[in-house]
């Protein structure tokens, strides 16, 4: 009836559930950046082909993203994550320049 939350994830959930918990883990350490880089794209009325572009690959590489992480997919996984980190990147200077 308790909450079930002693002892680390990994001795209670498969190998891959554990994979699935650490990509979204990832996902929210990733999303706040894309919202700061969101925020400010749309307070600076910057919005350009460019910035929607990076939105639509940072939500690409997200959706690929956890797939990836399941299955162990390296170095793919990085390589997904990384653009989309790029693509945050790149809106955040489109609002710069």
């Amino acid at each position: 009836m308790g909450p079930r939350d002693d002892g680390p994830l990994a001795d209670r959930v498969s190998p891959r559930t554990g994979r699935l918990a650490r990509a979204l883990q990832n996902h929210f350490e990733g999303l706040i950046l894309f919202a700061v880089a969101v925020t400010a794209v749309t307070l600076s009325d910057s919005g350009t082909a460019l910035t929607a572009a990076c939105g639509w690959i940072y939500l690409a590489a997200r959706i690929l993203y956890v797939p990836a992480y399941y299955f162990g997919l390296v170095p793919w996984r990085s390589c997904i994550w990384s653009a989309g980190w790029a693509a945050t990147v790149v809106m955040l200077l489109a609002v710069l320049f």
